[in-house]
């Protein structure tokens, strides 16, 4: 890759007193040689910035950990409520009862799929356009409405079949506007960090996501052990309330990014068009990314498929605890609020070791302690609880390492102007893949009856992406 001479040392962006630079455009092509972050080179960032961009991962965490994962799916939807009373009657010993679970596992499966393929659409096209006008903050805190709007609506979801297809549609309807939102999130990493802190501050999102995800748990087991303080808790109230608490945290904890941090500039150097027309203009600029920026595109393809299998894992880790290993409610309780704290920590700690010893060594090392545990849980999965309290534990202690390091490769390699548009192809190439883990999860547990066949698809995803990151080189530094 080629460069233009560095840009001067006080060049930032806007909203901390200086002027933003505009990079020279690659003749034809659009493409921007200047790396985004290196504008940041040497500028001291407001500690409150900082803090106000990371506590989003805080406030939005409820619908990845307490709806998405450990409650409301794994411990409502995908439960015997949403069976024929008939079959439900049969015990979870019967044959049918196992096909029946297996079949709502299937289905929450196809409508997270659904949703990847409106993402995989959507996603770039919206993050161009964010750039174009300079509103990255609008369309974080719009998709952020959206998504405090589902879970809002998940109280209407009644514990019985008929509610269940409302139940994975809103659910699919939540992971779109989550992805929507965190396209925008994500770009503006770069206005909140440095070359030499990108690391640092991305483990510290995700680090602080983790956490939150710990309290809501807590605030779910506190609730369960005092029997809801008398509240009715038939027809799936409580999982209903569960889901408004999650909506309440959300609105609470996420505007502070929306009022601290400075929203980032229009890119001069970008053209506004039609909505169609982004669709053109989004090719070009992949085949000029392909030119002109090859490590950004490689990584694009190879993190689409390990980042589908990391959202495997914990999008059917709870249903693999409850269904294939038995946990009972409060154990799977516990286990996320162990799996949360876990992760929450690596991650922190793992970003120190990737502004020393680079991303692709986090990530590397973070995928293949995944192939390793997840092999282990699927092999042992008639061996007991205790095989699950260990390994799946560890699958955990690598997840968000591999997340927060793949968010600030990709902020080192995007070129300035364009961190939403290829955050979005960031969230499109994930999402062109993330049929791979629900695909296979759904359709290996179609063929064999049983849902601990699901594992092996997560594990397949994960090693094919570990594979694929191996060809991935990191650009040399600039001088």
């Amino acid at each position: 890759m080629t460069f233009p001479p560095e840009p001067p040392a006080d060049a930032s962006m806007s909203g901390a007193g200086h002027s933003v630079p505009t990079p020279p455009p690659t003749a034809n092509s659009g493409a921007i040689e200047v790396m985004g972050l290196e504008l940041q080179q040497g500028r001291d960032i407001p500690r409150r910035q900082v803090f106000a961009w990371a506590i989003w991962d805080w406030a939005t965490q409820p619908f990845n950990s307490v709806i998405l994962t450990f409650v409301f799916t794994a411990l409502y939807l995908t439960s015997d409520t949403f069976l024929d009373p008939a079959v439900a009657a049969l015990g979870e010993d019967d044959p049918a009862y196992e096909r029946g679970i297996a079949d709502l596992s299937s289905g929450l499966g196809w409508a997270i799929t659904i949703a990847g393929v409106l993402i995989a659409v959507l996603a770039p096209v919206l993050g161009q356009r964010a750039d174009a006008a300079g509103r990255r903050k609008l369309w974080l805190g719009g998709a952020t409405a959206a998504l405090v709007l589902c879970m809002f609506a998940l109280f209407f979801v009644q514990g019985t079949p008929a509610f269940f297809v409302l139940g994975i549609s809103l659910i699919a309807a939540g992971t779109v506007f989550s992805e929507i939102a965190g396209v925008n999130y994500n770009a503006m990493l770069v206005q909140v960090s440095t070359p030499k802190t990108v690391g640092k501050v991305s483990g510290l999102g995700w680090g602080l996501g983790y956490i939150g995800g710990i309290v809501a748990l807590v605030l779910v087991v506190v609730a369960t052990t005092f029997d809801w303080w008398g509240m009715p808790t038939e027809n799936g109230l409580a999982y209903r309330v569960i889901a408004v608490g999650c909506a309440v945290w959300t609105l609470l904890f996420a505007w502070p990014v929306l009022a601290f941090v400075p929203e980032a500039p229009p890119a001069p150097h970008r053209e506004r068009v039609s909505f169609w027309r982004s669709y053109a203009v989004l090719w070009r600029d992949i085949v000029a990314l392909w030119r002109d920026s090859r490590p950004t595109f490689w990584f694009l393809l190879a993190s689409a498929v390990f980042r589908d299998g990391l959202a495997g894992v914990f999008a059917f880790g709870a249903v693999i605890a409850a269904v294939v290993f038995r946990f009972s409610s409060n154990e799977v309780l516990i286990f996320g609020i162990a799996a949360n704290l876990l992760a929450g920590v690596s991650t922190i700690i793992a970003g120190r070791f990737d502004d020393r010893f680079g991303p692709r060594a986090v990530i590397l090392t973070a995928l293949g302690g995944l192939v390793v545990s997840g092999l282990v849980v699927f092999l042992l999965h008639d061996s007991g609880k205790l095989v699950f309290w260990i390994f799946g534990l560890v699958l955990t202690l690598f997840v968000g390492p591999a997340q927060a390091a793949s968010r600030s490769f990709l902020a080192r390699v995007t070129p300035a102007g364009r961190e939403s548009e290829i955050f979005g192809l960031y969230a499109t190439t994930g999402r062109a893949a993330s049929f791979l883990s629900p695909l296979l999860w759904a359709a290996l547990i179609a063929i064999a009856g049983a849902t601990y066949w699901g594992i092996l698809g997560i594990i397949i995803v994960l090693a094919a992406g570990l594979v694929l990151m191996l060809f991935v080189k990191v650009p040399a530094e600039r001088t």
